[in-house]
């Protein structure tokens, strides 16, 4: 691997800028750091060039470990912004500088300010200044200062920024055959996604410091695995529907749909994936050619060149509902046509139609809806209200949901159910959620505090470990976090065995969550361990998972929240991946015999 990047951990003021981001970039590859302004992508893109220092982790270029070797010495080429040109110097000594200051021999510099000139089409223009340059000539210049001393790897920092959108387009290709013809190690960082999609190998989505997901341009927009990624790569409809075994319901229809996520199975509450161009519309139901969802009215149509697009309003119901208001009666549901499509079947405002779903796809989130357990409108708002809610709400889009602990059937089982507790250490409204079918559920008990630390707590069991870590991954993707998981160490016997437990849970996690995250050990008692990494009440963020409901962490757990509270207590339950476990060994077995 060219670039590898292990638990890269920096921050400003005590505010995380990035948070242990883990990737391995290859040879010759050009990987895009893609992300909102202020997600973490310029300070990582500066501490991998040594331009800024990181306070966890290690960054390893070309084998050689340089965490702590100045920029210089890191072989590193970088382009910024801004041009960054010396504007009194023309453009061969502005190309020759960084070989000036290594007492590169005159010769040698000259054959190699022709050969990059030859290279970025600027034959000629040696002793023209940047002034009497065009904005896209100058970034030319730019790279070609870049990679005058021969670096290993090269930086782009949004070099397209100020340039307009026809320049831009032009340079894109222009470096992009650059770097192919180098063949070097290449990170751009870009908040644009048509120049993610059409530059990158592969792209790194980073959001509040974390590096979300990492993957192919086409695989990352067909198949997300978080509701940010989906949201910010084009326009998204996210639905809520039910899980089948190798299939979903959605409204009237049940779709075929791949599921990633071992800790979730049939009847679970599924979070899926629609784009606008896989809607399909139909006057009649037989004209579809995929199962109808239901019958939507055209609330909006916009013409926007080569395709039309649209907004249906569908009615919800138990099986097919909005994933931003999973309480709301009806929906809106964004559509696009081809020209040739609006052709064949055109269509007006108020016009009734059927819809199905061409391609579709299930997020491996198990947090698809926040269903808040409230016999009150006042306790509903107490819920809603507190930091760890309003924090998830707001940034996994989700509207909460008042759910009356006494009403009959399974809404408050859905998603994530939130309680609070009655008396200190009571769990039994918590738990006897998990018992009656419950995935997780967030207990909330320091409701105005913020917390600044996730400990992740796993039963020695493999039942617990996926739906624990899958849950705690979607949380951490979406607030501004540390995250550590403790595993427990016995002084006596067993420390070989509990440090390679440790070392496959955090494989697991990166592997199957796409979570990187520190582990730590602890001896002793689970309570002092916790009290340990809390330096007051309600700053800590439990995640424990059960792989039973009355096995000894539940006993150390009511201890916690009754001497050193955390914020909020997030229990998981093992049984759901027990029962995809089954599941598949059932789908597997009629597989088998269906052939």
């Amino acid at each position: 691997m060219s670039i590898s990047l292990e638990q890269v951990s920096k921050s400003y003021d005590g505010g995380a800028a990035v948070s242990d981001v883990t990737v391995d970039i290859g040879d010759g590859e050009l990987f895009v750091l893609l992300g909102p302004s202020g997600s973490g992508k310029s300070t990582l893109l500066r501490a991998i060039a040594g331009l800024t220092t990181i306070d966890h982790g290690r960054i390893v270029l070309h084998g050689r470990d340089v965490s702590n070797v100045n920029a210089r010495e890191r072989e590193v080429g970088f382009v910024f912004q801004n041009y960054a040109l010396f504007r009194h110097m023309t453009l061969a000594d502005n190309i020759e500088f960084a070989l000036c200051a290594r007492h590169v021999p005159a010769a040698r510099r000259r054959k190699r300010r022709q050969e990059l000139l030859k290279l970025v089409s600027l034959e000629g223009y040696d002793h023209r200044y940047p002034t009497e340059l065009s904005g896209g000539q100058q970034q030319r210049v730019a790279v070609a200062r870049a990679l005058a001393h021969e670096p290993r790897v090269l930086l782009l920092d949004e070099p397209f920024g100020a340039l307009d959108a026809k320049i831009r387009e032009e340079l894109r290709r222009a470096i992009r055959d650059i770097q192919r013809t180098v063949g070097i190690t290449t990170i751009l960082v870009t908040h644009d996604q048509e120049e993610a999609f059409s530059m990158a190998d592969r792209i790194g989505v980073m959001d509040r410091g974390r590096l979300q997901e990492v993957g192919e341009p086409r695989a990352l927009y067909r198949q997300p695995a978080t509701r940010f990624v989906a949201t910010f790569l084009g326009a998204a409809n996210l639905l809520l529907g039910n899980y089948g075994y190798s299939d979903v319901r959605l409204g009237d229809s049940w779709f075929p749909v791949q599921r990633w996520s071992r800790s979730l199975c049939s009847g679970d509450e599924a979070t899926i994936v629609v784009r606008p161009e896989d809607v399909e519309i139909a006057e009649q139901e037989d004209s579809l050619s995929v199962p109808a969802a239901g019958i939507a009215e055209v609330a909006e149509l916009q013409f926007v060149g080569s395709i039309e697009r649209l907004r249906l309003t569908l009615p919800a119901s138990a099986t097919l509902a909005s994933a931003l208001r999973p309480d709301a009666d009806s929906f809106l549901l964004e559509a696009a046509r081809t020209a040739r499509a609006v052709e064949e079947l055109p269509l007006t405002a108020g016009q009734k139609v059927w819809v199905g779903f061409k391609g579709m796809h299930a997020l491996p989130t198990p947090i698809s809806s926040l269903r808040l357990l409230a016999r009150t409108s006042e306790a509903f708002e107490e819920l809603a209200n507190s930091v760890l809610v309003r924090e998830l709400a707001e940034r996994m889009r989700i509207a909460p949901v008042r759910i009356d602990p006494g009403a009959p059937g399974t809404a408050a089982l859905r998603g994530m159910p939130v309680v609070s507790l009655r008396q200190a250490d009571d769990l039994s409204e918590p738990l006897g959620l998990l018992d009656e079918g419950a995935r997780q559920v967030l207990v909330l008990l320091h409701a105005g505090q913020r917390a600044e630390r996730m400990l992740i707590l796993v039963e020695p069991s493999a039942t617990a470990r996926d739906a624990t870590l899958a849950a705690a991954a979607s949380l951490a993707r979406h607030l501004t976090i540390d995250v550590t998981m403790l595993v427990h160490v016995d002084k006596k016997s067993g420390r070989g065995t509990r440090y390679r437990e440790l070392l496959d849970l955090r494989n697991t996690s990166l592997r199957s969550h796409g979570l990187d995250i520190r582990t730590e050990t602890y001896h002793g008692s689970l309570r002092d361990a916790v009290a340990a990494r809390q330096s007051s009440p309600g700053q800590v963020l439990l995640v424990a998972g059960l792989a039973s409901l009355d096995g000894r962490l539940l006993g150390s757990l009511k201890e916690i929240v009754r001497e050193t509270p955390p914020a909020g207590l997030v229990l998981v339950s093992g049984r759901a991946e027990r029962e995809a476990r089954k599941q598949a060994t059932m789908s597997r077995q009629y597989i088998a015999l269906a052939r």
